[in-house]
């Protein structure tokens, strides 16, 4: 005598807890993904601010005084970039064509909107409570002056808040206009977070 081995599929209930699971854990996973991949954006503000400080630095050390002009001083971040930069935005570099359309007197530079047409070309910089003199550029008389440089992006493409940074040869202790609480010391050379697009948007 043969025994047949009886074969059976799930029920229906079964398929609908395993969904609901995977629901549940779609729903976890999946913020945290987005905020994840928003932080690593950031990285472009920190980086291009750090070579900013450093341009104005070695110019500095040649001139004995800061500059406002970005062709002067020698910053040109890569294409691609996500967020504007202001060392004090009377004259912007455009970047929204196949080549950078730039003057001598360019002290800001705009996203690159060939790569991100859906943003604005100059992005809004959120201040902190005591930046440095509160705007980009040089001020104080030289060799006894300080500086200010911006960055301002978009990184979770929706309107609520502006990504903010600033880097300064000067050192303070600032309050972020968002996240209130946490780290104040914005040492001079370190790129500081003013507003936080990643936190301050939910």
């Amino acid at each position: 005598m043969v025994h047949r081995l009886k074969r059976r599929g799930f029920t229906l209930i079964e398929l609908m807890i395993v969904v609901a699971i995977i629901g549940i854990l779609a729903a976890i996973a999946i913020p945290n993904f987005i905020r994840f991949q928003a932080r690593s954006k950031q990285s472009e503000a920190k980086s291009n601010l750090k070579s900013l400080f450093t341009a104005e630095r070695s110019y500095y050390q040649e001139k004995d005084k800061y500059s406002i002009y970005i062709n002067e001083i020698g910053f040109s971040p890569e294409r691609g970039n996500r967020y504007s930069y202001s060392l004090g935005g009377a004259s912007v570099q455009d970047r929204s064509g196949t080549t950078i359309a730039g003057t001598a007197a360019d002290d800001a530079i705009s996203v690159d909107t060939l790569k991100y047409p859906q943003f604005p070309k100059v992005q809004t910089y959120k201040a902190g409570g005591t930046d440095p003199n509160g705007t980009p550029g040089v001020w104080g008389t030289c060799a006894n002056c300080d500086f200010m440089g911006t960055a301002a992006g978009d990184i979770d493409s929706e309107t609520k808040g502006i990504d903010s940074w600033y880097i300064s040869s000067a050192s303070v202790n600032d309050v972020p206009a968002c996240p209130t609480t946490g780290d104040t010391a914005a040492p001079a050379g370190l790129p500081f977070n003013t507003y936080n697009d990643v936190t301050c948007d939910t």
